[in-house]
């Protein structure tokens, strides 16, 4: 990509977006373009066209997702997989018709079947049953991958797709009702710290392991893909244009609440409610693709847990 080069990351406000924005910006690109939701509904058809053909994005981040964890993707089946379609297919058609030079799809680990070996390679992708706590969102995000591998077979676009490991940062969702594990930890466990409350309660059992990527980490990989990877007219046949993005490591729900109980430094006792679902047993991807063309991660988990919960207790405007 060239420094100046119009680059569109949708989704900029959110956990993913806003460390793209940031790694972007680190690496001296100048020209980027981002719509909020209030300026821009990426789920209205004819609002995402005349984006497209005002503003003529050279470049496409699309990290806009309806996102949330296990609660979430139980309650709002109908919404998760509705959304985000109505997002990708908009966003990525709409590249195809303006001459988008490149998009970078994001999509989740999820996608991979419940029962999968380990770590999860990415031809593994629809060899078995989904996990159905979340599998709306995961047909969402396969959808995504076969729409830019379809667009380049019949286009010639050069789309390809990334597939992250469990993220956490700053800009996460903080909100217990809708959050993934690390926040909702974070939250939990201060919140106890505080209120100097004797117990913690943890969804499940703890024993599901469970891999981190720190989204700083995640944008940088993106980024690199970008500038890296140009899907072959083969590759695109194949369906091989989608790379794991991870650690290359995990830890159990229960290792990682220690974890961060310890940062933390409450001193309440964690009590697991093995009544509430434990989700996919392991989630562990492999990462030799995109550790082949030179890329690794560099935050390490306790690291990054530690910079996380700095940044939650940081005071910000309401």
């Amino acid at each position: 990509m060239e420094k100046n080069a119009k680059i569109y990351v949708a989704g900029h406000t959110g956990l993913v977006g806003s460390a793209l924005v940031r790694r972007l910006q680190a690496e001296g690109y100048t020209n980027l373009i981002f719509r909020t939701l209030v300026e821009l509904d990426l789920t209205n058809q004819s609002a995402v066209a005349d984006f497209f053909s005002e503003a003529k994005p050279e470049y496409v981040f699309l990290a806009a997702a309806k996102v949330g964890g296990i609660l979430a993707n139980n309650t709002y089946p109908a919404q998760f997989i509705y959304e985000n379609l109505q997002i990708q297919n908009n966003i990525i058609h709409q590249s195809y018709l303006n001459g988008v030079k490149k998009l970078l799809f994001l999509g989740s680990s999820c996608i991979y079947p419940r029962e999968c070996p380990q770590p999860i390679k990415e031809e593994y992708l629809m060899t078995g049953k989904l996990e159905p706590t979340n599998d709306s969102y995961a047909l969402a995000k396969i959808a995504g991958i076969k729409m830019c591998q379809s667009y380049n077979r019949q286009y010639g676009t050069d789309f390809f797709a990334v597939m992250p490991t469990n993220l956490y940062g700053p800009n996460d969702n903080f909100d217990l009702k809708n959050s993934h594990v690390i926040p909702a930890l974070i939250r939990k466990f201060h919140e106890a710290k505080i209120n100097n409350a004797p117990t913690v309660e943890v969804w499940g059992t703890g024993a599901p392991h469970r891999e981190f990527l720190h989204v700083d980490d995640m944008a940088d990989g993106c980024v690199f893909l970008m500038n890296n990877f140009n899907p072959t007219k083969e590759q695109s046949e194949k369906g091989e244009i989608y790379f794991n993005l991870g650690a290359g490591n995990d830890v159990t729900i229960r290792e990682l609440a220690e974890l961060i109980k310890q940062v933390v430094d409450c001193k309440g006792e964690v009590v697991w409610d093995d009544s509430k679902p434990d989700g996919t047993p392991q989630k562990l991807l492999d990462i030799s693709k995109i550790n082949a063309l030179g890329w690794k991660q560099k935050i390490g988990l306790k690291e990054g847990v530690k910079s996380v919960y700095e940044w939650y207790k940081a005071p910000r405007p309401a």
